[in-house]
Parts: C-alpha cells; structure tokens; sequence
C-alpha cells in the first residue's frame, strides 16, 4: 500500500492497514486513527485529570509518541487503541509526578490488566475483568481476539461499527467474537489446571467449560455432575465460570 491510494485512508480502512500505510510516511492515515480513536482516548485521559488542558496535552503527546514508534518501526500492528491506551496511561503518570500539586484522582487500578484496555471509571464490566484469573486469560489470548472482546463486550459496539476497523465483514466480526469467547472461557479454565492436583479433578476439568454452556453428552454430563455433588473446589469454579460465561453472554 502507498499514500497515492487514497481510497485506503478512509474511515472504511482496517487499523492495521492504516498502520501499514503510517509507517510508510502517511499522515492521511494517521489522521484517520487520530479520528477513529480520539474521543476514546479523551475519555481515558479524563480518566487520570479532570483538567481540560491537561486531557489535551496528554492525548496529544500520546498520539505523538505512538506516531514516532509507528514510524521506528515499532509499536502496534493490530492492536492500536490497545497500545494507545498504553501510552496515555504511562502520559498521565509521567504528568502526575511532575506536577505535585495536581490533586489526587479517582483510584487506577481498574486499568492495570488486560494489556491495560481501558473502560470508564466504575464501568460494571470493567470490575469483573478486574478479577485476576480473568485478566490473566484475557492477556493470553492472540491480539486479534482481544481486540474484538474489547470492543464487543467493553465498548458495546455492534459487528457492524467494529468492521471497518478489523478489516472485515460485520458476519466476519460476529464469529470471531463468538471463537474470542469460547477461547476466553477456555484460557480462564487453563489458568487453574496448574493448581489442580487431585486426578479426579483434572479428569473432569476440560468438561466443565462445556458444563456450563450446555454443550456436554449425556453421559459427560452424568460424570462432571456426580463428581460437582463431593468436590466443593470444582463446584466453587463452575460459579466462577459461570460470571464469566453470563459477562461473555
């Protein structure tokens, strides 16, 4: 792709050829990521200050930062409000500790995981990808899936609105959402095999995903169930599981 063709810097061009084309020298296409991911990063900023102008230097100096990594030949292929967000995080810090009167904002914490994705402060969804086990299988899966389970599940944005920016059909959006979410459920289990030590547990651990969505055979489903009724472990992690499943609906 080169800067002649125009048609590629429209607002219908995925982010990742719109990274293709920043980091052959096009400012057509870094505007475009500028308009795509601006107010998202606003609202991010807004996050950290609640000083106007303080937003905009941070925005802008986040934008800069991830144009000249573009540009180097680093940062984000795909993933480029993910990798944003980074740098408006790391921004905002630096701002703070420079500036020791800025008064105290609300508490971070909330976007330390996942790659640091980001969602407003006190979103709902936001407090149950805090959970630990969840953000650590969250951040094991491939960067096209986190990419898709962010923008579905945080920013509840319809296959049709996430097309554009994924390169793909809204059908094509709606099934990888659907194999990004059976693959968060499954990395979810894969964090606590390691803690699992009972053999009886572990002969039922990969069927508890398929438990809890339904999808289990009749005699599957007879087995997991008898060993649920004397293990309060497995039994605690089906709840679990099941927040998980009713977050990923």
């Amino acid at each position: 792709m080169t800067e002649t063709t125009i048609q590629v810097w429209t607002d219908q061009a995925s982010d990742a050829d719109l990274i293709t084309g920043v980091r052959a020298g096009s400012r057509d296409a870094y505007r475009v990521l500028f308009e795509r991911h601006g107010n998202a990063a606003r609202r991010v900023a807004f996050a950290y200050t609640s000083v106007s102008s303080d937003v905009d230097d941070i925005v802008s100096d986040a934008f800069e930062a991830v144009l000249r990594a573009l540009r180097d030949g680093n940062g984000p292929t795909e993933a480029f409000r993910a990798y944003l967000f980074t740098v408006i995080r790391r921004t905002a810090r630096d701002l703070k500790r420079h500036a020791e009167r800025t008064s105290p904002c609300e508490d971070m914490t909330v976007h330390d995981r996942a790659m640091v994705h980001l969602a407003p402060a006190g979103d709902p969804t936001i407090a149950k990808f805090e959970h630990a086990t969840v953000a650590e299988a969250f951040a094991s899966l491939p960067e096209r899936w986190q990419i898709v389970l962010w923008y579905t599940e945080i920013e509840k944005k319809t296959p049709a609105e996430i097309a554009p920016s994924l390169g793909l059909t809204p059908n094509g959006v709606a099934a990888l959402a659907y194999r990004a979410r059976e693959a968060l459920r499954q990395a979810y289990l894969q964090e606590h095999l390691a803690a699992v030590e009972d053999t009886a547990c572990l002969s039922v651990f990969q069927d508890l995903a398929g438990f809890v969505r339904g999808s289990l055979t009749r005699r599957d489903l007879e087995f997991v169930t008898a060993h649920l009724r004397i293990c309060q472990r497995c039994g605690d992690l089906v709840g679990e599981l099941e927040d998980v499943n009713a977050m990923l609906r």
